[in-house]
């Protein structure tokens, strides 16, 4: 028989085991969510502590961080030619489109672009106007239109005719680069989807050619190989797994970079490159315009302080003439890649961190080296790295180029001089 007060004990002892129980089942589902949410980890594959550094950028603002700042997707915008490829998408579009006579002869070449000088116009008309109707391919893959791919190679590549006279001229050096926006301008009179299957069929020679690979362009030789970084297409992945929104702004044309940051993770609908305006569903050789500046004034593109305005449009929904400025930190990107002096603006915007791939550009990797908010961290080339610049950087002098092209010495924000610098990651 049991006594009353060992009853007791053992009532007692069973209603505690049950609220234990009641706890444990209670706890579960909780403890089940914590452990449901896994950060992801970067692989390796990064100079110094690059690694580690993006690890601790992904844990801070990460989903899996209940105290991450504000309440909306934190934004990565990456650059694309030579930052997640190697090489440049661009050009191998480019030379496909030359060596398979895909660019339509213009009427005038002067209409090409608003910055093409006679000169220009007058050796592209020269060397190429004999050879098609205006509004028909010119035959560039062929021997008798050798001589025009050379001229147009020239003046897209060299911004200067075969016989070394400038072919642009009077451009805003912060906001445009007439060469780069003369690639999709040549693109005039085919839909973007027409556009998109030359960016594939390239894509597809681009990666099967072995690395060091060269292609006939005209009569000369072009680089005829990419390659993704393996190191940056995880770093996206994660990106994106952690609750990034991941953004590409490229100074190559829209249709390309959509149909190559599909090999990188990265849709359509959050790719910045190079927009032409259209008309009946065919490209025009005008350009959308950004901020203040109108469609078909041919002025602001992705390129230095124009990727700053294309990333307030487009990213963050800012309209008129206040895309052109700075926002606040809480409307800005939260990190940043690039590799060039264009990418510079809007890596400046980054607020947590600014990643640079070095390519020995002057005002980039003075301002990287500078690291006056150490914000920023350098990586070597992931292929074929460069080799150290045996010289310092001009920071102090010519690093920076001012909006009419002027060289100056590159400036922090309070405006004092960013003293020289010595390439020390390569």
């Amino acid at each position: 028989m049991t006594r009353p007060r060992t009853r007791r004990r053992l009532q007692a002892a069973g209603a505690a085991a049950a609220m234990a129980a009641a706890t444990l089942t209670a706890a579960a589902p909780a403890q089940a969510a914590h452990h449901a949410c896994t950060t992801p980890q970067l692989a390796a594959g990064w100079y110094g502590d690059n690694q580690a550094r993006l690890q601790q950028l992904i844990d801070r603002y990460g989903s899996c961080n209940p105290h991450r700042p504000g309440s909306d997707k934190p934004v990565a915008v990456f650059d694309w030619d030579n930052t997640v490829v190697k090489n440049d998408v661009g050009d191998a579009t480019m030379f496909w489109l030359l060596r398979n006579g895909k660019i339509r002869r213009p009427a005038d070449w002067k209409t090409t672009s608003r910055y093409l000088t006679p000169a220009a116009a007058q050796a592209l008309a020269t060397a190429c106007d004999p050879l098609a109707r205006p509004g028909s391919p010119l035959p560039t893959g062929t021997p008798e239109g050798a001589a025009c791919a050379d001229e147009i190679n020239a003046v897209y590549g060299t911004a200067a005719t075969r016989t070394g006279a400038p072919a642009f001229t009077g451009w805003d050096h912060r906001t445009i680069e007439p060469a780069y926006a003369w690639l999709p301008q040549l693109l005039q009179g085919w839909t973007p989807g027409q556009v998109r299957s030359f960016a594939a069929a390239a894509r597809t020679e681009n990666l099967a050619a072995p690395v060091g690979a060269e292609q006939r362009v005209g009569t000369g030789t072009a680089t005829g190989w990419v390659r993704y970084y393996d190191q940056q297409r995880d770093l996206i992945k994660n990106l994106q797994s952690a609750g990034f929104d991941v953004w590409i702004s490229s100074a190559s044309p829209q249709p390309v970079v959509e149909v190559w940051a599909q090999g990188a993770g990265v849709a359509a609908d959050h790719v910045i490159g190079i927009r032409n305006t259209t008309r009946d569903g065919k490209l025009t050789a005008h350009l959308q315009g950004c901020g203040s500046v109108a469609d078909g004034a041919d002025t602001m593109i992705t390129y230095v302080d124009g990727k700053r305005c294309w990333i307030n449009q487009e990213v963050f929904g800012v309209r008129g003439a206040a895309a052109e400025k700075v926002r606040p930190a809480a409307r800005r990107q939260v990190f940043a890649a690039g590799d060039s002096d264009t990418d510079v603006t809007f890596l400046r915007d980054a607020t947590a961190l600014r990643l640079v791939v070095n390519r020995n550009k002057n005002e980039l990797m003075c301002r990287a080296y500078d690291n006056s908010d150490g914000k920023w961290i350098v990586n070597p080339m992931f292929i074929q790295p460069k080799k150290q610049k045996t010289t310092p950087y001009p920071c102090s002098t010519t690093g920076y180029t001012d909006h009419d092209g002027t060289p100056a010495p590159v400036r922090r924000a309070d405006t004092s001089v960013v003293p020289d610098q010595t390439d020390t990651v390569y």
